[in-house]
């Protein structure tokens, strides 16, 4: 019997390696195949997801030694990892949890920013509790995650650190400006020039015309600063500044009567319009919006368009820097049925639109 299973033996060990041989030579040819067309295309090719996975799954019964002989397209550490993210995605049960906590809401984030920003003294536990003021429960902690995702410091950092535009905002009450701006009026002498003094309520935009002339000499000037500096209905008798270029119309006397009256004058560097931006856009708006489209006869006509003209802009117009609203914003009506109207002043050259009962 042992006789007869030699032959055989010898026999299937020689039918085995002529097997083996035939596989290398087999796999050889592949090899040196795909070479030549890595060569041909001059660049690795861009595998799908499935090729990935099917490369994954032959890679890994073949061991890293092997994968390092015979594997041309990828390297044996590439095959490797697609073969633990296959694990991972058999292993990932992340579309079977529930929903867990659900995320803060945009606008209380929003809001907890805004009470950080308008509010540098304000830390966390003063915030918690504005919000809760308002209908919401947090903690300190989610109020410091909310201001650390957004790159705002705690409060005191946030103290040390006042902007120009916040220091502004919190003395814009008592802050006005005033500047001069030139009318050319036809008369039976010809053209002549007048002067127009307003004053800007920096916090409000309201604007007040102090005075039309066609000669603002020191005594004229005078009378504008009693008149504006009066106690009961002055418009600067709420001011402690009054923002002023190097006009040699306000003289000494002028500058001087405003601070008596507890306003003052504040002159700025020659050259400087950008210092008195808010009057400057006034000056700007006016003559673009009215006095360069109207040509006047006589002071009467003139003090009526610019009398117009202030009530539109006070009352009518709305301004970007307050958030698109009047100066002096008209209340909006509630009945459910109304009517959009619109109001004219000029002759059609000033329009507005209001909404009023049917």
């Amino acid at each position: 019997m042992r006789d007869l299973l030699r032959p055989l033996e010898l026999m299937l060990l020689c039918l085995a390696g002529v097997l083996t041989e035939r596989d290398r030579s087999i796999n050889l040819f592949i090899l040196e195949e795909n070479r030549i067309l890595r060569e041909q295309l001059g660049k690795r090719p861009r595998l799908t997801d499935d090729q990935r996975r099917r490369l994954a799954v032959l890679g890994k019964r073949l061991g890293r030694k092997l994968l390092g002989e015979w594997a041309s397209l990828v390297t044996p550490d590439t095959i490797l990892r697609w073969h633990h993210r296959l694990i991972a995605a058999k292993n990932d049960f992340s579309d079977r949890r529930g929903p867990g906590r659900p995320p803060m809401i945009l606008l209380l984030r929003k809001l907890i920013v805004r009470m950080a920003l308008e509010n540098p003294l304000w830390g966390y536990d003063r915030i918690e509790g504005e919000v809760k003021k308002l209908g919401h429960k947090l903690s300190p902690t989610t109020v410091r995650n909310v201001l650390k995702a957004n790159g705002i410091e705690p409060a005191p950092e946030r103290r040390k650190r006042t902007t120009w535009r916040a220091f502004l905002r919190a003395n814009w009450s008592c802050l006005a400006a005033a500047d001069f701006f030139t009318v050319e009026v036809w008369s039976r002498y010809g053209l002549v020039t007048y002067y127009v003094l307003f004053v800007l309520e920096l916090s409000s935009r309201r604007v007040h015309v102090a005075g039309i002339t066609r000669s603002p000499n020191e005594r004229w000037m005078m009378q504008v600063a009693k008149n504006l500096t009066d106690p009961f209905d002055g418009f600067l008798s709420s001011k402690r500044h009054l923002i002023i270029d190097r006009d040699t119309k306000y003289s000494r006397a002028f500058c001087q009567l405003l601070s008596d009256s507890g306003c003052r004058p504040l002159r700025l560097p020659a050259r400087s319009p950008n210092l008195n931006a808010y009057a400057e856009r006034f000056v700007r708006s006016i003559k673009t919006d009215c006095t360069e489209r109207l040509i006047f006869f006589g002071e009467r006509s003139l003090r009526y368009a610019i009398d117009e003209y202030i009530e539109h802009y006070n009352a009518e117009r709305p301004h970007q820097g307050i958030e698109n609203w009047p100066p002096i914003a008209l209340p909006v009506g509630s009945s459910p049925a109304y009517r959009f109207e619109c109001r004219e002043r000029l002759g059609g050259l000033l329009r507005s639109y209001h909404r009023s009962a049917a």
